[in-house]
């Protein structure tokens, strides 16, 4: 940890500077902030994010909330998505667009939440600041540099904060993305418009997601919001049609488009939205990287960029807490390795689902297992080798499962926290798993010993084992992000390169001899 310290003789203000105070941005430095990493958080808006824009949270980021210690907060703040209702003349057709994740995804978390973006931003700023971290409101990036030993932020008040690195979370006009020279590919579609904004409307029963469908690109839904008496109305507008943001105009629009009886008023928020898919060619250039939508924009469909984007920051936290305590810097290449192909695999759903938003029918309004992203796997990417052992259920790079604990709890009450885990099943694994050595700098080592066997003795156990898939004794080694660093079968031939050895290089500062 470093604050107003030297480095060279150059004053140092923070391990990380984070530009971008919304959902991302503050998530990376609420990790940053429990890890004792020193972190400014820089924001060019005079405070939080006011709008509902991005209002569902995955189940995936559910479960990182939870880690985050954020999760109950969150389900107290939101609720459940509401049926769809499709007004087709005098008739409502209601069906449930989400669905529960099946009981084979282990997870506690098995329902997105509806939670809009203004209460999301608010629940991660209050948890930076009961870390005591800060933000810097109404302060802009002007001017990024880097140079062998730090990066210096030029801000619009005449400042220069220098980090260990600098990490753009500053959305599509990245001044990050930017700085580190990366390309933007993708297409904004002019011709594609929609009015969002958050208003009370009188007429209306909040009990479920309506749609008025129209020919023509004239469109209009309504979403209750929780814990509040808004809407988020959405309503698409041809190129030509003027996009007056007023209420008044607004009001007639609704009353135009969906009902005479329908009343808009109290207006918080209103803005204009053109699909944007976009998704830069590079995360990384040296100390400088980039996440969320200053990496990748997508259209609103199936709830994909705040989610991909707060797990941008979960999978960038604990990778910039280890270099900074001396792991290879590769590791902080493996960040891109891992999340550009999350976010390309993302965009291309995504665009899908808003392609079947103009035609609105029940099935292409439907969501699934693709959009929880609770199957996310890095298997095959630069920390996850093909070759490398697996269970009969995970491979490394897999998502650790949730499942129950043989003495009660549940596993990822073992994971909660900015810690690696290790588990061990079977005599040979605790054997293993007692001589690991794991060096003194970085994230710790929590080790536990699940069962001395690998076999089951009751339901609980057999639960325990399935999710696992264990079969013999096995260690496993568990990343901060909770995602499968490493499986050990004692007595299984290893090939070269991606033995117990060989991980610990990659992920951990210098640690001792395996």
């Amino acid at each position: 940890m470093m604050v107003d310290g030297q480095l060279n003789g150059a004053p140092m203000h923070a391990d990380v500077v984070v530009v971008g105070a919304g959902p991302v941005g503050l998530a990376l430095a609420l990790d940053l902030a429990r890890r004792g990493i020193s972190a400014r958080v820089l924001e060019r808006g005079r405070g939080t994010f006011e709008g509902s824009r991005a209002k569902g949270v995955q189940p995936r980021t559910l479960e990182v909330f939870d880690d985050l210690g954020i999760a109950a907060n969150a389900r107290a703040a939101g609720g459940p998505y509401p049926p769809m209702g499709l007004h087709i003349g005098p008739f409502i057709k209601t069906w449930q667009m989400q669905h529960p994740a099946p009981v084979a995804a282990a997870t506690s978390y098995p329902d997105i939440l509806l939670l809009p973006q203004y209460a999301t931003t608010a629940l991660l700023h209050r948890a930076v600041l009961a870390q005591g971290g800060t933000v810097e409101f109404g302060v802009t990036a002007e001017q990024i540099a880097q140079d062998e030993d730090a990066a210096t932020v030029t801000t619009g008040d005449g400042r220069l904060l220098r980090a260990r690195f600098v990490v753009g979370a500053d959305g599509g006009g990245s001044t990050v993305r930017k700085a580190i020279g990366a390309a933007f590919k993708g297409s904004t579609d002019e011709a594609d418009r929609m009015i969002i904004a958050d208003a009370r409307v009188d007429g209306l029963a909040p009990d479920r997601w309506h749609v008025w469908p129209r020919t023509g690109s004239r469109t209009v839904a309504a979403c209750p919001l929780p814990g509040s008496d808004l809407f988020q109305l959405m309503i698409t507008i041809r190129p030509d049609d003027p996009a007056d943001l007023t209420e008044e105009a607004l009001a007639a629009l609704l009353k135009r488009r969906a009902g005479r009886s329908l009343r808009l008023h109290g207006l918080t928020w209103a803005s204009v939205f053109r699909p944007n898919i976009r998704l830069a060619d590079r995360y990384r250039n040296g100390r400088l990287l980039i996440a969320g939508d200053a990496a990748h924009v997508h259209t609103p469909a199936g709830a994909q960029g705040l989610n991909t984007g707060i797990q941008d920051a979960y999978n960038l936290g604990w990778k910039l807490q280890q270099v900074l305590a001396g792991a290879p810097d590769s590791l902080l290449d493996s960040y891109q390795g891992e999340r550009r192909p999350v976010a390309g695999k993302v965009l291309g759903r995504s665009t899908e689902l808003y392609a079947g938003l103009k035609q609105p029918r029940a099935r292409a309004l439907t969501r699934g297992d693709e959009e929880r992203q609770l199957g996310l796997s890095y298997f095959g990417g630069p920390l996850a080798p093909t070759d490398a052992a697996s269970t009969a259920a995970l491979c490394p790079g897999d998502r650790a499962p949730d499942a129950p604990l043989p003495d009660g709890g549940r596993v990822f009450d073992l994971y909660r926290g900015p810690h690696f885990t290790a588990l061990a099943f079977g005599t040979r694994a605790g054997e293993a798993l007692a001589s690991l050595q794991w060096p003194a700098a970085g994230a710790p080592l929590h080790r536990h010993t699940l069962l001395t066997a690998a076999t089951a003795s009751t339901p609980d156990e057999a639960s325990l084992l399935t999710a696992y898939g264990i079969t013999d004794d096995t260690l496993i080694l568990v990343r901060p992000d909770g995602y499968i660093a490493h499986i050990h079968r004692p007595g299984t031939p290893t090939p070269p390169g991606v033995g117990l050895t060989e991980t610990l290089r990659r992920l951990t500062p210098a640690p001792p001899a395996a």
